[in-house]
């Protein structure tokens, strides 16, 4: 079962709608669902919540350290509260998924995300469990970093929020440690995927080098 779950972002309203965020705008979509207000947390390095579903205790958790040192959050929370990597689901931005679509994994590299990267490194362990929200690539490795820090056009938001709602209905399962139901949810029933970026044509896979 999930009991912590992560959206990665990076803090500040200059960050606020642009694509490497989408973590950020999960968990607080998941915040709203939960009527919880997310506060800060000195101690754990971001802002946290804390919901009671079903008669489990899940946290929720947006880390205010940067992109480049997320595992510093994720690990300080998870190691006071004793919740092992495989009950923990980091909500991350995906450049080799579009926008509209998201896919649940567990374990992996990080591909080259500096989020991921970090918390691989903080936790000693990539067995954590992955929602990778769909954010398109730019087709120009070497314009990746600009396009994870800029906002994405108005199709490729609506595109993600349709995709976040979509996940937000799998996180029942999610808690209750039910994986299969949990990725059926995710990989199923996608809306159309969003007109794409002229620049989108070639994906290559590649994520940025040091974002924020």
């Amino acid at each position: 079962m999930i009991k912590l779950f992560v959206g990665l972002g990076n803090p500040g309203p200059e960050y606020e709608g642009t694509r490497h965020n989408a973590g950020f705008w999960w968990i607080d979509a998941l915040a709203r669902q939960f009527k919880l207000n997310l506060v800060h947390d000195r101690g754990y390095h971001g802002l946290t919540a804390r919901a009671s579903v079903d008669g489990h205790t899940v946290w929720l958790l947006e880390p205010q350290t940067f992109m480049n040192l997320s595992g510093k959050s994720v690990a300080a929370l998870a190691r006071f509260y004793k919740i092992a990597p495989g009950e923990i689901l980091v909500v991350h931005d995906e450049l080799d998924v579009v926008p509209g679509e998201a896919k649940l994994k567990r374990g992996g590299g990080h591909a080259g995300h500096n989020g991921l990267r970090d918390i691989h490194a903080q936790l000693g362990t990539a067995d954590y469990w992955r929602l990778r929200l769909g954010i398109g690539h730019p087709g120009v490795k070497s314009e990746v970093l600009n396009w994870v820090l800029r906002k994405p056009s108005p199709d490729h938001r609506i595109g993600i929020e349709q995709a976040i709602d979509r996940t937000l209905k799998a996180v029942p399962a999610l808690i209750a440690g039910d994986m299969d139901k949990a990725t059926q949810q995710i990989h199923t029933s996608k809306p159309p995927r969003p007109k794409p970026a002229a620049a989108q044509a070639a994906p290559t896979g590649q994520e940025p080098p040091a974002a924020p």
